[in-house]
């Protein structure tokens, strides 16, 4: 009785086979179009359910026109065009958007 490879490599697939096909038996199924998240049921949760972000990133858009306001308030400043109150008012509410928003959007997920 020779050891024969074949054989070997024929009884690890089957039991491969086997064992895998007991994991698809017993996951629980999830409706389709419904983002339950990760299905705690069983022992195994379901990691492949879709994640959505809690809230929308800033556009490029919107990134680009408070760089151009920024700017903007920049060549005023250095033109004399705008006041060195109105310039430091602007700055400060700039400034204040930027400690604040994370809090802010925080709170507004939370809630």
């Amino acid at each position: 009785m020779a050891f024969d490879i074949r054989q070997f490599g024929a009884a690890i697939v089957l039991g491969g086979v086997a064992v895998l096909g007991g994991c698809a038996a017993t996951s629980p199924q999830v409706a389709s179009g419904v983002n339950v998240g990760a299905d705690r049921s069983s022992a195994f949760p379901d990691i492949t359910a879709p994640v959505h972000a809690a809230t929308a990133q800033m556009s490029n858009e919107e990134a680009a026109s408070i760089s151009a306001r920024m700017s903007g308030l920049v060549s005023q400043r250095r033109a004399g065009t705008i006041s060195e109150a109105d310039y430091n008012r602007e700055m400060l509410e700039l400034r204040s958007l930027a400690a604040n928003h994370g809090a802010d959007t925080l709170k507004d997920i939370e809630n």
